[in-house]
């Protein structure tokens, strides 16, 4: 049996959130457990910048935490490098500030005020001085996918018959109905987040651990031996099964 691997759903910037599933972990796993984050660590939450500085934290010690990036994180990165405030994978004239997004809330955590339908340039100088530069290259830097054993994890998922290697980094990050529909193999167990749902799901061919954290419900932490999955809670390990 392969050795366990945690997964954490998408935190967006919920820090108390976090700290509670990590406790789960090392009560489950011990200080060591090797953890796959599936990204969107900022946006909508109140503490997106203490957030990235415990992940970046963990990892300048070397621990096995393995990060991903989503598309918020990407909306932050982009943001910075050139004033980005839209996605055309968005609903049309939703943009990064408005607070579904939460573009307002990352900011506010690093001190710079952020209104929808506000002027822009003001707002990225400001931000543009107040986001440290090692916050930037730490989730420019994130990887789109990570793999171990018989497992794939990913933010939004995978383009049904598409080699990972072209799989376009717009999917990775923000593909839906047509994965989500998907109901063949990928080959590997594919672990996501992205879809916000009221508690995590199995499907078969994936595990969704967005149990909507970015709404204000309770962040989520699972374990996977080899394809087998369980929920961790107070109360110890809950099967998670199609």
């Amino acid at each position: 049996m392969p050795d366990p691997i945690y997964a954490i759903g998408d935190i967006h910037g919920q820090l108390e959130e976090l700290e509670r599933v990590l406790s789960l972990i090392e009560k489950d796993g011990g200080p060591d457990a090797e953890i796959a984050f599936v990204g969107d660590y900022v946006d909508r939450g109140p503490d997106s910048r203490r957030v990235v500085e415990k992940l970046m934290k963990a990892q300048s010690e070397g621990r096995p935490w393995r990060m991903i990036r989503g598309n918020h994180d990407r909306y932050l990165t982009r943001f910075l490098d050139d004033a980005t405030i839209y996605d055309p994978a968005t609903s049309a004239g939703l943009f990064w500030f408005n607070p579904r997004l939460g573009g307002d809330k990352t900011l506010a955590s690093y001190g710079v005020t952020a209104v929808d339908g506000a002027p822009v340039a003001p707002v990225h100088a400001e931000a543009v001085a107040a986001v440290p530069q090692a916050h930037r290259d730490f989730l420019a830097g994130l990887p789109l996918t990570f793999r171990k054993d018989g497992l794939l994890f990913v933010h939004a998922g995978l383009r049904p018959g598409v080699p990972l290697q072209d799989q376009t980094e717009d999917d990775l990050v923000w593909i839906r109905k047509e994965f989500l529909e998907y109901e063949g193999s990928f080959g590997p167990l594919v672990v996501h987040g992205h879809t916000a749902l009221e508690h995590p799901e199995h499907a078969g061919n994936r595990v969704n651990l967005d149990g909507g954290a970015g709404y204000f419900r309770p962040l989520h932490a699972a374990v996977f031996e080899g394809r087998d999955c369980w929920l961790l809670s107070d109360a110890g390990r809950i099967p998670l099964r199609k």
